[in-house]
């Protein structure tokens, strides 16, 4: 993609903008800014949504309207990622956000409609230091290790690299995402140290890592229950992806005036990055 096109939204700092919270407070960017300038989705910004390639669709996005000249997208947490993207479609469609579930009692699809206003920050158990990094003890191997949370661009980086890692092997997912959450072993921080610690964790330890920074991490709740047709209460969450933005076209086919609500349950490309945070949680 055309490095110019990257960075023109993150040159024009004086358009029509908002200012959007980070959940993450900004303790883990070098800037240490607690909120970044967003600015308003534009009748050119839906030649991009109605775009054929929906892998880049979101984060080209979020770099056309992130006006920060220090902060890249790739730099941003999931959370804080998450909250741009809500900011976004809130000032261009609403809050109201439509989707479709199964009642698990008739196995029939219905929609329920959640309001994106409502979504609060998961409250961490354990807050990070100044530093934006957790220092724990391992369960298992009683190892202190010093932890931090991953970046859209480096979830990214491990996505790219599973899908091209050959087809016939296994990528080693759980040992690169390791690689880039641990800052050191017993205060080192040496990749040869943290490599070979890693090489040799108990698999224990490795599932605490995983549930520790799930739990921890700033980002908004985006899990909601709502009420089936049948009374059954069923757990939906919100997913990111092009069909985020999409949410009423013309359809040509049908009478003039009539509205198709177009809305998927895929699981896109952004949406997979991002539920790469919980690779084999279970």
């Amino acid at each position: 993609m055309d490095e110019n096109l990257l960075k023109y939204g993150q040159a024009d700092f004086t358009l029509p903008h908002d200012v959007v919270k980070l959940p993450s407070g900004g303790k883990f960017y070098k800037s240490k800014k607690k909120s970044v300038k967003v600015g308003y989705l534009t009748a050119s910004d839906e030649n991009l949504l109605m775009g054929s390639n929906p892998n880049e669709t979101i984060i080209t996005l979020v770099r056309n309207k992130l006006y920060e000249p220090d902060i890249k997208p790739d730099d941003l947490l999931n959370g804080d990622l998450e909250a741009i993207l809500i900011f976004l479609r809130n000032t261009s469609f609403g809050p109201e956000y439509i989707i479709n579930t199964v009642d698990p009692q008739t196995n029939k699809v219905f929609q329920a409609t959640l309001s994106l206003e409502e979504l609060d920050l998961r409250v961490p158990s354990v807050l990070s230091d100044d530093n934006g990094t957790w220092t724990v003890t391992l369960p298992k191997s009683q190892t202190q290790v010093t932890l931090k949370p991953l970046t859209y661009g480096e979830i990214n980086e491990i996505t790219k690299q599973t899908e091209n890692y050959p087809q016939n092997r296994i990528a080693p997912r759980i040992t690169w995402r390791l690689q880039k959450q641990i800052v050191s072993v017993n205060g080192d921080n040496t990749p040869q140290t943290i490599n070979k610690f890693i090489e040799t964790m108990p698999i224990l330890d490795s599932k605490f890592i995983r549930r520790f920074m799930d739990d921890n991490e700033p980002k908004i709740e985006l899990k909601r229950t709502v009420l089936a047709p049948s009374g059954s209460k069923v757990d939906v969450e919100i997913t990111f992806g092009a069909e985020f933005f999409r949410v009423f076209f013309w359809e040509p086919s049908l009478p003039s005036g009539r509205v198709f609500c177009f809305k998927s349950n895929s699981q896109d490309y952004l949406h997979r990055l991002l539920d790469n945070a919980h690779i084999l949680e279970n």
